[in-house]
């Protein structure tokens, strides 16, 4: 499973777009994705690419699909976390919220108001990624996505609490690739920005 966060888009790092329509890549979010299809394109195979519904993600993977010949299909278990009332704030603004200091210390214990939690939000995209896995015994899958259900991802196949799961970090446009087998999963690259992904070899991951 490769899952590759959409590229950067006018208001990454300033605004919590969250699910909000309407949010498209920026022009250098159109290169990081062109980049991250070229390296995609170097996998000795790719079974299916898959992306949130929201436009940021979706323009994302469409080079990426292109790349290998492939349709990009909608997973709506890849969908940003739902931010309820955060939807569209400055980040600056809500940083000064007593609530901030929880959702960095404390995610597993919030839920946004009107929206999801962070739990919540975590079931889902493990959930999605079973299925893909499920689908495709053997495969390998590209899934796009967004920073934090990545980052929740990453923190299940690690086996590390849901409230250390800030400390992942997951930029625009990185690929994080992680192998699931019988014996569990193994994490192979975290936030990868350049070079080859596992898998360009061709050789299967040792455990």
């Amino acid at each position: 499973m490769v899952l590759v966060r959409h590229g950067q888009t006018p208001t990454t790092g300033s605004v919590l777009p969250g699910r909000a329509p309407g949010l498209h890549l920026a022009d250098a979010g159109v290169a990081q994705a062109e980049a991250v299809a070229e390296r995609v394109a170097g996998l000795k195979r790719v079974d299916e690419v898959v992306a949130s519904p929201l436009e940021r993600t979706r323009e994302t993977a469409r080079p990426i699909a292109r790349s290998r010949g492939l349709k990009v299909r909608i997973d709506r278990g890849l969908l940003e976390c739902d931010f309820g009332e955060w939807t569209g704030r400055p980040l600056k603004e809500l940083s000064r919220l007593p609530e901030w200091t929880t959702v960095q210390r404390y995610p597993s214990g919030f839920r946004f108001p009107g929206g999801e939690s962070f739990r919540e939000m975590q079931l889902r995209i493990t959930a999605a990624l079973a299925r893909l896995v499920g689908r495709h015994p053997g495969g390998v899958v590209v899934a796009v996505s967004h920073a934090d259900p990545i980052k929740a991802a990453v923190a299940d196949a690690l086996g590390t609490h849901l409230d250390l799961f800030q400390r992942i970090v997951v930029s625009p446009c990185s690929a994080t690739a992680i192998s699931y087998g019988a014996a569990g999963p193994s994490v192979l690259t975290v936030n990868s920005v350049a070079g080859e992904l596992p898998g360009s070899d061709g050789e299967r991951p040792r455990r």
